[in-house]
């Protein structure tokens, strides 16, 4: 059963917020239970889930476990029931030889609220000891003239059970001549004495053998036995007598061994051998007899193993002095242990979070830490802390217990990882400190935004550039990790000139790099202005923007062009008037022409190409103007024909020329009447061409008229074939007439392959025409091609073919 103790200065009850939203009500105090020593493993102490207003499940969940200091874990938490059990077999007397109540004092921490409950189990005693005597036998001598009456201290048994199971009473074996008495000390403790009844006689009996029974009062009852030999010796009227009733000596605990701690005295004013004293230790505990040593025959009392302040504060020593005949004597020698500050303090760490996201708020719990010291009053006196220049601080708990939480938010980009150092110092000279080191790793939260090093970035680049070209790169640098820090890019959606952004530019999402989809010219826009947005993979994604101004440098890809003077839509050729009367450095015309491109692509320089009479005219090399070199003369002819080149200073440079046409007269009516008598020129490659063009017409000519002969030979023998037929007197006047073909057909056969040919002054406009033959005017008489009969030839075939002749001739 849990027995909830208040405790002082604690208040009634507390709310707790748990991490499922629960409500835990618990009162500030110990819980309390008790046990039976020696119980087997797994042995029902108490229902601990249900004295924490918890749910058994809920201890694994909520990582409730068992803290304990200085000694292994006695206890355990079984997690399907939720009751504390033992962990193995608990030895009372190992654990509290001294006490009367044994107490094990414990905390139980629910870890996800760093919250500690102060637990107490005591240790029921059961009667597991038997009482013993340090000796097995001991021997006395008693003087024959003892009187009756006389004490003799007997040895006390020791049982290490405590309670009813203690040791309880004394029996010694009958004997006429000693009784049993026994003292109650002061602490409650019995000394058993034996009492001299009647005189002893060494010559009746020389010794006498006892029996000292010690029992205890459990069930059943253990008892222990001490032998006891009394040896009846001559008489010996003075016994050993101390200096001093009592010792006391105070020995720092770090003594070394070996070191003589007190001399004890006792002085017997008999002679020979009862005036010989011994020492020896009394009614001495096993433990400290293992820690003393006593010389026998100088008292001197020494160590031989360390001394420990936390053990024993005072170690309690009965020494006897005996002399040769037996007398006694006994003082107590009280030894005081000083404690030095021989222990540097305990830091444990009972519980602790390796990583903590940045964004948690202050006072987050990072770890639970437990101070403790062996030492006392200021050398076990604790303060622990931690540097100052740490976002830490270290909050006192109850029982030597110390949290660390965090004093204000952190920031992963700041300091990724802490290495966090608890210093545990005393208070005594000199003092001991002890650390011990937390690391603690900052986990990063999506709070940083993408950043470029620039608000705005300005790239120039040349028109006319290959698609797909990379034109520029951006960076945006992200100070989160991991996927916050992951950046793409992209670019905003935007219109230019009708047509998407995004046919124009796109950016690598992962790179930063951005390419031109097609080529830029500068004619058509200067410059684009882009924004770029940069953002993260976090949860939820943060992103930011910079703009990009992309300017555009001009590139000669355009050539000069000419606005005046603008070539005729007609054909004609423009005509430009001047004077014969004109002086040298007469305004004749103007070339005015315009370049597309910018800067040095679209300077402009002007110089005659090529004149129909040089020196004449002279050309601006930047105005392109056209003015007269010298006076005109008489011979000079009436048109003159320039050719002007402008070029631009691009590299490479391009040009374009114009053909101007100068007519040197004094009025308008001249040029008229001149201009009626001039031929225009004919260009050498088309007068060529014209000629190719006749020499094919001639030659075709006469390839048709050699046919044509050929098949009027045949016509004729086949005539003359018919001829002679006929005057052999054949009958064919019954042959009618129309299954032949007259010469009218050949007529029509001839006039389908008539041809034309058109020649202009202009070569240029000069062409063929092949019509294509008709055979539908031709109507051959099948009959006649199977019977070789002979055509009817009338007087009209020489006519027709006279005709004919005459036709061809005047075509060709």
């Amino acid at each position: 059963m849990a027995i909830w103790v208040k405790l002082p200065g604690c208040s009634g009850l507390v709310l707790l917020f748990l991490f499922l939203g629960l409500l835990l009500e618990v009162r500030a105090g110990k819980i309390r239970y008790s046990v039976p020593e020696e119980t087997d493993e797994g042995f029902f102490v108490g229902n601990i889930a249900k004295d924490l207003g918890l749910q058994p499940q809920e201890l694994a969940e909520r990582g409730v476990r068992i803290i304990s200091r200085g000694r292994s874990h006695l206890f355990a938490l079984n997690p399907r029931s939720g009751s504390l059990v033992t962990s193995g077999r608990i030895d009372r007397e190992e654990l509290c030889a001294h006490s009367e109540r044994c107490l094990v004092s414990f905390n139980i921490l629910v870890e996800d609220e760093m919250k500690l409950f102060p637990a107490e189990v005591e240790i029921i005693d059961i009667n597991d000891n038997t009482p013993q005597f340090q000796l097995e036998e001991v021997e006395f001598k008693v003087n024959e003239i003892t009187t009756p009456g006389t004490r003799i201290p007997l040895p006390f048994g020791q049982d290490l059970d405590v309670g009813m199971n203690s040791l309880q009473s004394y029996q010694l074996s009958f004997n006429p001549h000693f009784s049993l008495d026994v003292q109650q000390g002061a602490d409650g403790s019995q000394h058993p004495e034996m009492v001299l009844q009647s005189p002893l006689d060494r010559e009746e009996e020389a010794v006498h053998h006892l029996l000292l029974t010690a029992s205890d009062g459990g069930n059943p009852v253990h008892s222990g036995t001490l032998r006891i030999r009394v040896q009846v010796v001559d008489v010996n009227d003075n016994p050993p007598s101390f200096t001093q009733a009592q010792y006391h000596m105070s020995v720092p605990e770090n003594v070394p061994l070996g070191t003589q701690l007190l001399i004890v005295k006792a002085t017997d004013p008999d002679e020979g051998a009862n005036g010989e004293v011994t020492y020896s230790f009394h009614n001495i505990d096993h433990k400290v007899a293992q820690i003393f040593q006593l010389d026998s025959y100088t008292g001197e009392i020494s160590n031989k193993k360390p001394l420990d302040f936390e053990e024993y504060k005072i170690y309690p020593i009965e020494i006897q002095a005996q002399d040769g005949a037996g007398l006694m004597a006994r003082t107590k020698v009280l030894i005081k242990v000083l404690d030095i500050n021989d222990n540097a303090p305990e830091v444990t760490i009972t519980s602790v979070t390796t990583a903590v996201p940045e964004n948690f708020p202050p006072a987050t719990i990072i770890a639970l830490i437990s101070v403790h010291d062996q030492d006392s009053e200021e050398n076990g006196h604790i303060t622990c802390s931690i540097p100052g220049n740490l976002p830490f601080k270290l909050e006192k708990l109850v029982d030597n217990y110390y949290r660390l939480v965090t004093e204000r938010t952190l920031d992963r980009e700041l300091t990724s990882k802490y290495n966090i150092t608890v210093i545990a110092t005393d208070q005594g000279i000199p003092s001991l400190s002890t650390e011990t080191h937390i690391s603690l790793q900052v986990t990063d939260v999506n709070d940083n935004p993408p950043a470029f090093p620039k608000d705005s970035y300005s790239v120039y680049i040349s028109e006319n550039n290959p698609r797909g070209a990379s034109i520029f790169s951006v960076t945006a640098h992200d100070a989160d990790s991991h996927e916050n820090a992951q950046v793409t890019y992209s670019l905003a959606e935007d219109n230019l000139q009708g047509a998407p952004l995004s046919s124009y530019v796109s950016i690598n999402s992962d790179t930063g790099v951005l390419y031109a989809l097609r080529a830029l010219d500068y004619e058509q826009f200067q410059e684009l202005l882009l924004r770029v947005t940069a953002r993260d993979s976090g949860d939820p994604p943060l992103s930011s923007n910079v703009s990009l101004r992309i300017f555009l440098l001009d590139q000669n890809d355009n050539a000069p062009e000419i606005l005046y003077p603008a070539l005729p839509t007609d054909g004609s050729t423009g005509v430009e008037l001047a004077p014969r009367s004109a002086e040298p450095g007469y305004l004749v015309t103007k070339v005015v022409a315009v370049d597309r491109d910018l800067g040095q692509n679209a300077w402009l320089s002007y110089r005659l190409l090529k004149a129909s009479e040089p020196g004449l005219f002279t050309v601006g090399l930047h105005t392109g103007e056209v003015r007269t070199a010298r006076a005109l003369l008489d011979r000079d002819a009436l048109k003159q024909s320039l050719v002007v080149a402008v070029q631009d200073h691009g590299q490479p440079p391009l040009s374009a020329t114009v053909t101007l046409t100068v007519a040197v007269a004094d009025s308008i009516p001249d040029v008229l009447a001149d201009l009626g008598s001039l031929e225009i020129p004919h260009d050498s490659d088309a007068s060529g061409l014209t000629l190719y063009l006749v020499v094919a017409v001639a030659a075709v000519s006469c390839v048709f008229l050699a046919f044509v002969i050929v098949l009027l030979a045949l016509r004729l023998r086949r005539w003359h074939t018919s001829r002679l037929l006929q005057a052999s007197g054949s009958g064919l006047a019954s042959i009618p007439a129309s299954h032949f073909v007259g010469v009218d057909g050949m007529r029509a056969f001839l006039q389908t392959y008539s041809h034309e040919v058109s020649l202009t002054a202009d070569s240029r406009r000069s062409h063929l025409i092949f019509p294509q033959p008709n055979y539908a005017d031709t109507l051959i008489s099948q009959e006649s091609c199977e019977k070789s009969e002979p055509l009817l030839i009338t007087q009209d075939l020489l006519e027709d073919k006279k005709e004919i002749f005459s036709k061809d001739a005047d075509i060709t």
